[in-house]
């Protein structure tokens, strides 16, 4: 607030008063924030819970009374928010990398072996750290001030929990100012987590209140950081503790743990089993200790994370894809319990993938009541010979996932009985396929109840048919109250009917009516990838439309005649296939047309120096997905094809490329890397 504001806001008060009440707000607030670093960060409380009320309301009656004096990072603000109707979704600066996992000692000793292979003759420390089984989140401080906190998401983009994050008490709304100087912009991740005795009083609370019990510690802290609500989310007793850097602006350090000194002092919480390690000795001396210590813990941890100390050995270590090189994490053996299957029946997903579901004798492990488990597919269950009364080793891997590890043979009797995924989907009888090099059967029905939501859901997506409004809650009424059955009944559906769902009005009903007229002018490209075919995407859509030019022809061509095409190889031609042999798809892609829906033609793409070049990707890119490579390609004027041929001119070589590469070099194509590339594109593309 500027000096002439605060003239203004107080003309009618004598100077003195106005000077004595700032002062007494900031003392106030001074007093709170100190209260808080010492009792969430020291754990070294140093009033009463009476005398922080009393701080706090004290607070809260100036405010109330002269509401120009509240600032967004005064304690009172920490639940002052409405309640949301959606998350925002949030770019992350920096990508919050995931680590790779060592799942025993052997594999500790590689990732240790690897380090000091890749840094010859330099003297390598470790910062080892417990590993906190809760949600990793992003606070963000400019000038000292949280502006905002978001989930890790997929760690590119994640969801904006800001007015979330400010209700737990152990996040300092304002940085304290400490022997280091507050960067102007730091990024600053963590774990937020929920004791376990925290949970148990929850638990017991939820059943006292007739409402449904939380899985898990790491469950209950999710879910109540994805509160819509804030004052919900500032109930639960949730934690942090902030474990890495993001982006700094203002202030540099020399390695992992200064860094990590330096979030106590500003009002951060850090770990106090956090250790500084000299080499593999220690690193395995501090798995087995923390391993040891786990279950007295007051709260989950599923292993201990290792980073090299040297923030400038990180940078020269790099990163793959979606992992650094300079970090793993070592998890502890999964807890297991032995119990009986009782049955296994299949599960229809989302998507149409058929999962075996095997249903247990109840068993605890980890204080977590198991009763069923996924057994992924039919390959699965024939290498582990799994059959519906089998005795079996359980355990949750990650200390989360249940799975099967072994069956106990020993104790079969004779009665077990084999199980076959079934030749028809449980849900709506379709003829279940089984695409070759493929682990899953699939129900090919794109009308069957069991994935019809999803299907609307990806059909009206903004890269398919783009019908505008028609989101996740209004496809779930649409659906559960019968009016849509297939995607096709959006086309025929009247103003009364969609005026009968909730919370719809008539500029509502309107704007949909007119959004899903408009989706019938489309691209055969985008219809084709709108129709959800299995392994068909945008870019296979264009490729389509570019070699068929029209959708009859698609429909009625062979199998043969699909594989033909250059880009499409055996296995999407047999997913067309599969796809446009269900009569009952059939059925919908008529009514679709009935319903009016027309091809326009596609923009040509403009001409660059890469027009009607062919691209061939393999491995892993670190600046963007394949499929985001392949149509930046198509953009520019070029090809992007699955396999490589004579008439291929690049390809284009990632991490951990495949036998494309070896191809390309017998037939004498030129590779690229992907730095080559991106040069080539003249592209500024940012790693992700």
């Amino acid at each position: 607030m500027s000096a002439t504001s605060q003239s203004y806001l107080f003309e009618k008060e004598p100077s003195g008063a106005v000077e004595s009440l700032l002062a007494k707000v900031k003392q106030l607030r001074e007093q709170i924030n100190t209260a808080n670093y010492n009792y969430y960060v020291l754990d070294n409380p140093t009033i009463s819970d009476a005398e922080y009320d009393h701080l706090m309301r004290e607070l809260q009656a100036i405010e109330e009374a002269h509401p120009e004096l509240i600032t967004p990072d005064s304690p009172t603000q920490r639940v002052g928010a409405a309640p949301l109707a959606a998350f925002q979704t949030v770019t992350h600066r920096l990508p919050l990398l995931s680590l790779d996992n060592a799942m025993n000692e052997g594999e500790i000793r590689e990732f240790v072996a690897r380090v000091q292979k890749s840094l010859p003759r330099q003297t390598i420390q470790f910062v080892a750290e417990p590993k906190i089984d809760g949600l990793a989140v992003e606070l963000v401080y400019e000038n000292g001030v949280l502006i905002a906190g978001s989930t890790r998401g997929d760690g590119v983009t994640g969801e904006d929990i800001t007015q979330n994050l400010k209700t737990i008490r152990a996040i300092p709304l304002t940085l304290r100012q400490g022997r280091l100087p507050i960067p102007r912009l730091i990024e600053i991740r963590g774990e937020v987590y929920m004791d376990k005795a925290d949970f148990q009083k929850l638990n017991e609370q939820q059943l006292a209140e007739g409402k449904p019990l939380f899985a898990n510690p790491r469950n209950s802290a999710a879910g109540s950081l994805r509160q819509l609500d804030p004052c919900i989310t500032a109930r639960r007793p949730l934690k942090i503790f902030c474990y890495a850097l993001g982006t700094c602006d203002g202030l540099q350090f020399a390695t992992h743990w200064e860094f990590l000194q330096a979030l106590p002092a500003w009002g951060l919480r850090v770990n106090p089993l956090v250790k500084l390690c000299s080499g593999l000795a220690d690193l395995l001396d501090y798995y087995h200790q923390i391993e040891a210590q786990r279950n007295s813990l007051p709260y989950d941890i599923d292993g201990v994370v290792f980073k090299v100390n040297s923030l400038a050995q990180q940078v020269e270590l790099g990163i793959k894809s979606r992992s650094p090189r300079w970090a793993i994490a070592a998890k502890f053996k999964a807890q297991q319990e032995i119990t009986q299957i009782l049955d296994i029946e299949a599960s229809v997903g989302r998507t149409g993938a058929i999962t075996p579901v095997a249903h247990f004798q109840p068993v605890q492990i980890g204080g977590v009541t198991v009763t069923n488990a996924t057994l992924h597919n039919q390959d699965e269950i024939d290498r582990k010979d799994i059959r519906i009364g089998d005795w079996v080793v359980v355990q949750r891997a990650g200390d989360v996932i249940p799975q099967v590890v072994k069956v106990i043979t020993e104790q079969r009797t004779g009665k077990e009985i084999p199980y076959h995924i079934p030749p028809q989907c449980p849900v709506c009888h379709a003829n279940v396929v089984r695409e070759e090099d493929e682990a899953k059967h699939r129900c090919p029905n794109m009308n069957c109840p069991a994935q019809i939501k999803a299907r609307i859901e990806h059909f009206a997506s903004k890269r398919a048919m783009d019908i505008e409004g028609l989101g996740e809650k209004l496809v779930e009424q649409l659906v559960d109250s019968g009016l849509v059955e297939n995607v096709a009944d959006l086309y025929y559906l009247s103003r009364e009917q969609i005026l009968s769902l909730e919370r719809m009005a008539d500029k509502s009903a309107q704007n949909l009516l007119d959004a899903i007229e408009k989706s019938k002018k489309i691209s055969l490209a985008r219809f084709i990838f709108a129709l959800g075919i299995r392994n068909v995407g945008e870019h296979l859509g264009k490729v389509l439309e570019n070699a068929l030019g029209s959708l009859e022809k698609l429909q009625n061509a062979s199998f043969e005649d699909l594989q033909a095409i250059e880009g499409v190889g055996p296995i999407v031609a047999q997913s067309i296939r599969n796809f446009f042999n269900e009569e009952a798809n059939q059925q919908t892609v008529a009514r679709l047309l009935s319903a009016g829906i027309t091809f326009i033609t596609t923009e040509k793409t403009a001409k660059s120096e890469i027009s009607g070049k062919s691209f061939v990707f393999t491995g892993t890119l670190a600046a963007m997905s394949r499929d985001e490579a392949k149509a930046l390609v198509e953009k520019l004027g070029g090809k992007a094809s699955s396999a490589v041929s004579a008439k291929t001119d690049y390809v284009v070589v990632g991490e951990n490329p495949g036998s494309k590469a070896a191809t390309a070099r017998q037939l004498g194509v030129k590779i690229l890397s992907e730095a080559e590339f991106l040069k080539l594109i003249s592209q500024k593309v940012g790693v992700n």
